[in-house]
């Protein structure tokens, strides 16, 4: 988890965390692609219309600042994964950087939220233990565990920004 050290956020970010930071941002960097699916709810959710009550004025918003935004989006992410050592080892980085990976954490959450249903009233430990209760080997199982671990992070490095 991130702590500040000098001017510098740094985490240690082992292999397998690291190789699971990279296929979160590769997956969100495909969805994004050149003509994201804007029916996908993940689409949706991370570009959402500005003007729900008028949906011309919405389609000419997106159509204004959508191409920007998601290339923010893929760059960012692009970032991250540069960051991240290949082997694990720590991740140092500076304010402007971990404004960067906030964003992309965030991201990265709602995504995978959004995916699992996840919810603002979900208890997530029971969320978690049904699932093991359910079958332990299962993918739900995996996912819920990188959603637990991408919170946590995001938590720490926000904690450290303002420390």
């Amino acid at each position: 988890m991130f702590y500040r050290d000098g001017a510098e956020l740094v985490a240690h970010i082992d292999r397998d965390a690291a190789q699971v930071l990279r296929q979160c941002a590769a997956q969100l960097t495909e969805l994004l692609g050149d003509d994201p699916d804007r029916d996908d709810p993940v689409v949706a959710r991370l570009f959402p219309d500005m003007y729900r009550n008028d949906p011309e004025a919405a389609a000419e918003m997106r159509e204004l600042t959508e191409d920007d935004l998601r290339l923010a989006k893929v760059t960012g992410f692009s970032e991250m994964i540069a960051d991240l050592p290949r082997n694990g080892g720590d991740v140092r980085l500076t304010e402007e950087s971990a404004d960067v990976w906030v964003r992309g954490l965030t991201d990265m959450r709602l995504a995978l939220g959004l995916r699992l249903d996840i919810r603002d009233d979900t208890d997530f430990e029971a969320e978690i233990d049904d699932a093991v209760a359910a079958d332990p080997t299962s993918n739900r199982v995996r996912q819920l565990a990188v959603y637990g671990y991408l919170t946590g992070l995001q938590g720490s490095l926000v904690d450290a920004l303002m420390d």
